[in-house]
């Protein structure tokens, strides 16, 4: 099977997010919003869910591999909806002006959490649309913990590892310089996958597109003010619409990538008219 460790990579993954998370949430856990009790409860438990994949398909039970990944159908549309709760928070505290920080920065974290939604959906789509190519489904499910990896090890880096900021940028900013390096690395790591194995590595493509994307916009959100405009008018959205948008986008997402995969071709071909 292929990414014979591809558990230890989302295991990694999942120590960064509780290292990234520690100070801002887990210490603080009976005193945030439901919305980021949400997010880190579904964020969490989809890595677990992936762990729970590779290991399964890598010890031949693959009954349990099929289970757990019926269990996606579930489980990706509530963490889309997660995402969704907490562009919501950011969208009302920057609408209510709490401070130069989110006022600077809000737009960037609504349009950064937007790429990161659409790059959920999409690598879902495909990973599910090409469950028939064993490589590009595993790749397409293995390349979704990239696009959260950027955001705990962005406070790690300010945290722990402050030389990792060559940019230098001060202020509120700084902020914006940890997240284009850890994506900047995340597109490194990627590419390198894809090298490895072009024929089949269309989804490190996939995420070193979006995880681009979402570092050149994040950078320049600030100084384009139609972004704020648009945040602000997110803000007056009912919460329960948005939820649920998030909702169907991650339903749909499940439904057209898994009848856009289709029948095996000899299944096909059996059932052609003669």
């Amino acid at each position: 099977m292929p990414y014979k460790y591809g558990h230890y990579f989302v295991g990694v993954v999942l120590l960064v997010v509780l290292g990234g998370f520690w100070a801002s949430y887990f210490t603080l856990i009976g005193h945030v919003a439901l919305a980021f009790h949400v997010h880190a409860l579904t964020a969490t438990s989809w890595l677990v869910l992936l762990i729970a994949q590779s290991v399964a398909i890598h010890h031949r039970q693959a009954a349990l591999h099929r289970t757990v990944g019926k269990a996606s159908f579930v489980m990706f549309p509530l963490l889309i909806a997660g995402f969704v709760m907490i562009i919501n928070v950011s969208a009302a505290r920057y609408a209510a002006q709490e401070g130069p920080f989110i006022g600077l920065l809000g737009p960037s974290f609504g349009i950064g959490m937007a790429v990161a939604i659409a790059a959920y959906l999409t690598l879902f789509y495909l990973a599910l649309r090409n469950r028939r190519n064993v490589r590009l489904h595993a790749g397409y499910m293995l390349a979704t913990p990239l696009i959260l990896f950027e955001s705990p090890f962005s406070r790690l880096m300010g945290a722990a590892f402050p030389w990792m900021n060559v940019i230098g940028s001060e202020g509120p900013r700084e902020v914006l310089d940890t997240i284009v390096i850890s994506d900047g690395l995340v597109a490194v790591f990627a590419m390198g996958l894809y090298f490895m194995n072009r024929r089949n590595g269309a989804s490190w493509l996939v995420v070193t597109f979006f995880v681009v994307l979402q570092a050149v916009v994040m950078w320049f959100a600030p100084n384009m003010p139609v972004l704020g405009g648009v945040f602000s008018a997110y803000s007056q959205l009912p919460p329960a619409l948005t939820v649920s948008l998030g909702l169907l986008a991650g339903a749909l997402a499940g439904y057209l990538g898994w009848t856009g995969g289709g029948a095996p071709k000899r299944l096909k071909a059996a059932h052609a008219p003669a």
